[in-house]
Formats: C-alpha cells, structure tokens, sequence
C-alpha cells in the first residue's frame, strides 16, 4: 500500500531526501486544496522533486478519483502528502483508504500541546488522530524513516 504523510510544510528537503527514497516511491501526490487551485506554487514545489518522481496536486476532493484511477497500477509506490489531518480524515472518509498514517510535522501553536520536538497537536488535531486509531490506522510519529516511533499515544 501507498505512504501518507502529514507534514505542514509539504515538499521539502526531508521527504525528497529520506521519505522519498525510503518508500521506493514513484509518484508523490501533493494533497492540498489551496496548492491545487495555484499552478505557480505547483511549478515552484515541482522543481524540488527529483525527475523520475511524478508529482500531481490534487484537490481533498479529488483524491480519491486521482489516486485510484491515474495511480491504480503503481499504488504501493505512492508518496500522499497533507498539510494537516483535517485534510487526511475527510480524504480517508471519501475513500482514500490507508492503514498506516505517518506523523511528520505540525508546528506549534496557541492553543497546541507539544508531543515531541516536531508535533504540536491541537484538540481537533488529537480528535482527528483518535478517529484514525478507531478506524484501525497506525499512528507514526517520526521526522525521518530510520528513527524509532517517537509517539505512541494511542
């Protein structure tokens, strides 16, 4: 099956250069309503990507029909990325199926508790991490692929 990651930052250094890799992945999928919309931002983003990696943005909405359908016969070489669980739950729940999530990178906050060095989870955040665990997806909190879990709250 496919990796998904949430990390507020989105394509960067450490996804291209240890996640990336790591996963054996193919095609990235850049999860994100307001990238989707900004072919600019798209372009920008693109150019950090290796060449023999597709990337695509994709509306939450169309994520699943994107995935499913351009990426059927590759998907355990599929690298999802969003910018924050609300976006990774309302994919989930219109049919992006996964049962490992990684936790990469949510910054601090008002209002959000520090889990560890890289994670700071509001309460809708915890609520949305909770409805996965219920749902029987693996909760993975680590910046880079060859550390431990550094969370394991559930």
């Amino acid at each position: 099956m496919f990796w998904v990651r949430i990390d507020n930052r989105l394509v960067h250094g450490q996804v291209i250069e240890t996640w990336l890799p790591y996963a054996g992945t193919r095609a990235l999928v850049v999860v994100n309503d307001d990238l989707a919309a900004d072919p600019v931002r798209q372009e920008i983003m693109g150019l950090a990507v290796p060449s023999h990696i597709e990337i695509t943005f994709s509306s939450v909405q169309d994520s699943a029909r994107l995935l499913y359908s351009a990426f059927q016969d590759m998907l355990s070489s599929v690298f999802i990325l969003f910018d924050n669980c609300h976006d990774a739950r309302k994919a989930f729940d219109q049919g992006v199926n996964f049962s490992r999530l990684n936790i990469g990178n949510i910054h601090y906050g008002p209002g959000k508790k520090q889990v560890c060095s890289h994670i700071a989870l509001s309460q809708d955040d915890t609520y949305c991490l909770e409805y996965f665990s219920r749902h029987g997806v693996r909760l993975d909190f680590r910046c880079v692929p060859h550390k431990s879990v550094q969370v394991d709250p559930w």
